[in-house]
């Protein structure tokens, strides 16, 4: 008895003691590189982040930030903090967000940015904490957050003390704010925000109230001033720059305003900052704020915080690998689980899409859809993994439709900013019913698909060109960088996904247009240079051409962020099709490998993110699969700031990496089945939700006794043996067990 009961003891207490997936977190990964994450404390999906903000400058060179351009509120790459962004995007390719800049100094009140920011030492990031030293004034910044507000806390050294609220600077292309004293512990206010990736029509308000934990000896508003020439100005603040106010009850507005407030400190007195925000109302952001957080207490929204996150990332259980190993998986699950997050606040309201109005939900509202990106495995993962959560977000992609009359493409807290191109909210849905995800208003998403599908070009926002590509069943290079072969690509992935929903609903007719029109790829593939190569308004090739064109970002006729090469195996809906183009499989693999060989493989690039995998389609030739996407992973993710191949691309690469790891990937959006490759881990444990799947539990395990072991020899799902190197979604789920029986030789 006395035994049991130690045993019972012990087992308690390894399972406090023993590392939890949420320890393996770094979200320090992909802050250089361009990989544009940051470590900010966010919740799973959560509308508030709270992020150092470092871009704007260094103590050896204060740059006015106008003449940077940077995309994310924070790099590895650089050392001075300017303050805490609430409200972050996580991995994209412009600059937005980044405002509500709470930033704590000692000493005399100088409110100019480029004079107050710090160097830093000391970092720490965890899901849902960050913390740093700030070295110029000996204060600990510290910061926190719930699903819908942030918190902060400072340390300050005695003397006086400082905390700022700088509302004019930040990442957002806009600018604009207001805010107003309550009184002496809150102000509220609003800041304009938007024009994501410069698209003029995507501008929206960010509502907030902001609370602190100690009243202030003194407080007060600045406002940035404007040069009078030949005017003698009453200046007050710093250098004729800004203008400080200490009256009370009244609104400041304008591009560069904030508040201060002034302490008397202790030595180590401890100050914290609680804002809750909403992109509906000052009054919902109050009342996000008092409901998640109604007192101040730090170490209890931080705990709570990294509860959800290892929630979350227990979905899937790693065994085997090194820590660095998981560290990379559980980091790259961690980013794949910020975007899209909620829009809602705590009542159900949320801006309703393109719209003045005020929706209201049940369930959770879903924004940040970088759909172009997510589209290819992100869809994937989540109906894997969150099931639960992909019907909202499906839910929420239909209801934009209603609200907007067009399915999202690149959407941002209830604006299209019509980035990128195709029409990628189709591939995007129809993968998830093909697997089974059917609990939305599938009758409106077809025929919001179909719209887009369908409208004359001139008045369809996903496909502007598609006069072109209804009549001639491709688009035409009508203007020397006008991206046409990837806008086509992008229409062909979508109709044939279309088809494929057609078909599965019944509408024969539709499916037949939309197969037909898929196959249009056919026009592009040149034989001179065995490549897709644009194609002018009279039928002729583009010449002269160069299908190495458009490397390293570089302007590439027809191609967008890409060369011909990034492109030209991008069909993956007619594998056999290209094949056959290309004048068989020994040409077709020669080629694929040559691009691997001869580095014309871009990591980073959406479009052939899928080319390792294409190996697999041939007998024979699977082994290169397995060899290339494990060097992929050797050479491109890391445990280190720049351990990502670029841009995140609100987790695709980091998806990307997910599924490798664990040794299958969905190569082609819309076809259920995944190739598989060798899982990285002796054991991989994924916890079903029981609501969508029987089995509630796959077990993928491996024979492997030495690391050097990643060619299959043998998958054995369940009992049965399979046959290829590919497996159905539903056999996937349904298993119960997958073993792979590995070796050291592809012979």
């Amino acid at each position: 008895m006395k035994k049991q009961v130690f045993a019972l003891l012990l087992s308690g207490v390894l399972s406090v003691s023993a590392q939890q997936p949420v320890d393996y977190v770094n979200p320090f990964i992909g802050t250089s590189n361009y990989g544009t994450t940051n470590p900010g404390a966010v919740c799973p999906q959560g509308l508030m982040s709270v992020t150092p903000f470092n871009v704007m400058g260094s103590e050896s060179n204060k740059f006015d930030k106008d003449s940077q351009w940077w995309s994310a509120p924070y790099t590895s790459d650089n050392n001075y903090f300017t303050g805490f962004a609430h409200v972050n995007l996580s991995g994209v390719g412009c600059p937005e967000l980044g405002g509500l800049l709470l930033m704590p100094t000692a000493g005399d009140l100088n409110v100019d940015y480029s004079q107050y920011g710090s160097a830093y030492t000391e970092e720490v990031a965890k899901p849902g904490y960050y913390g740093t030293k700030l070295t110029k004034y000996g204060i600990k910044a510290e910061a926190t957050a719930s699903m819908r507000t942030g918190l902060s806390r400072f340390t300050f050294p005695a003397g006086k003390g400082n905390i700022l609220l700088n509302l004019g600077e930040g990442l957002t292309n806009e600018t604009g704010a207001t805010v107003r004293i309550v009184n002496d512990t809150e102000i509220e206010g609003s800041k304009l925000m938007g024009t994501f990736c410069y698209n003029p029509q995507a501008v929206f308000p960010v509502y907030f109230v902001m609370k602190v934990s100690k009243a202030p000896k003194q407080m007060g508003y600045w406002k940035k001033q404007r040069p009078m020439k030949g005017v003698e100005a009453e200046w007050d603040g710093y250098s004729g720059k800004y203008k400080l106010y200490t009256k009370y009850n009244r609104d400041m507005s304008g591009d560069d305003v904030g508040v201060w407030f002034t302490y008397d400190n202790e030595a180590n007195e401890v100050i914290e900052v609680k804002m809750g925000v909403s992109f509906v109302s000052i009054e919902n952001a109050r009342l996000n704020m008092n409901t998640e957080q109604p007192d101040f207490n730090f170490d209890k929204v931080s705990k709570a915080a990294r509860e959800q996150w290892n929630s979350d990332l227990s979905r899937v259980l790693v065994e085997g690998g090194s820590k660095d190993e998981k560290t990379i998986f559980y980091t790259a699950l961690y980013h794949m689980l910020i975007h899209p997050n909620i829009l809602q606040d705590v009542n159900g309201e949320y801006p309703m899409m393109e719209s003045l109005k005020t929706g209201k939900t049940s369930g959770n509202r879903y924004t940040v859809f970088s759909l172009w990106d997510t589209y290819r495995n992100v869809s994937q993962l989540m109906t894997l993994l969150f099931p639960e959560r992909q019907v909202e977000i499906i839910r929420t992609m239909v209801d934009m439709y209603k609200e907007s009359g067009w399915l999202p493409k690149w959407e941002l807290f209830g604006r299209e900013t019509l980035t990128m191109e195709g029409d990628p909210s189709i591939p995007y849905i129809v993968d998830a019913w093909m697997r089974g995800i059917r609990d939305f208003d599938v009758e409106t998403a077809y025929q919001a698909m179909r719209k887009g599908a369908t409208t004359p070009g001139e008045f369809n926002l996903m496909r502007p060109d598609a006069n072109d590509y209804f009549t001639k069943g491709y688009v035409p290079l009508r203007e020397k960088f006008d991206n046409s072969v990837s806008h086509a690509l992008e229409y062909y992935i979508a109709d044939w996904n279309l088809s494929k929903f057609a078909q599965s609903l019944g509408k024969k007719e539709d499916a037949k247009l939309f197969y037909d029109r898929s196959m249009g790829y056919k026009h592009y593939y040149s034989k001179e240079y065995g490549t897709l190569r644009p194609i002018l308004p009279d039928g002729t090739f583009y010449s002269p051409f160069d299908p190495l064109q458009g490397a390293n970002f570089e302007p590439s006729p027809g191609f967008h962020e890409g060369n011909s090469w990034n492109y030209t195996f991008y069909v993956p809906h007619d594998i056999a099709g290209l094949t056959k183009l290309m004048g068989g499989k020994k040409k077709f693999v020669d080629k694929l490998q040559m691009v691997f060989d001869k580095k014309y493989y871009d990591m980073a690039n959406e479009p052939d993110i899928a080319y390792p995998y294409l190996f697999s389609n041939f007998k024979g030739e699977e082994w290169r699969t397995q060899k290339t996407v494990r060097g992929l992973l050797r050479d491109y993710y890391h445990n280190a700031p720049n351990g990502l191949p670029g841009n995140d691309d609100t987790g695709t690469m980091s998806a990307w990496a997910v599924f490798a790891m664990m040794g299958f990937y969905p190569a082609c959006p819309g076809d259920v089945n995944y190739t598989l490759t060798s899982p990285l881990f002796d054991k991989v444990t994924i916890k079903l939700n029981p609501d969508y799947y029987k089995k509630g539990e796959l077990v993928i395990g491996t024979n492997r006794t030495h690391a050097d072991e990643i060619y299959i020899q043998e998958v054995k799902a369940g009992s049965k043996k399979l046959n290829g190197y590919f497996i159905s979604h539903d056999e996937l789920v349904n298993a119960g067990s997958i073993e792979y029986k590995l070796k050291a030789t592809n012979k």
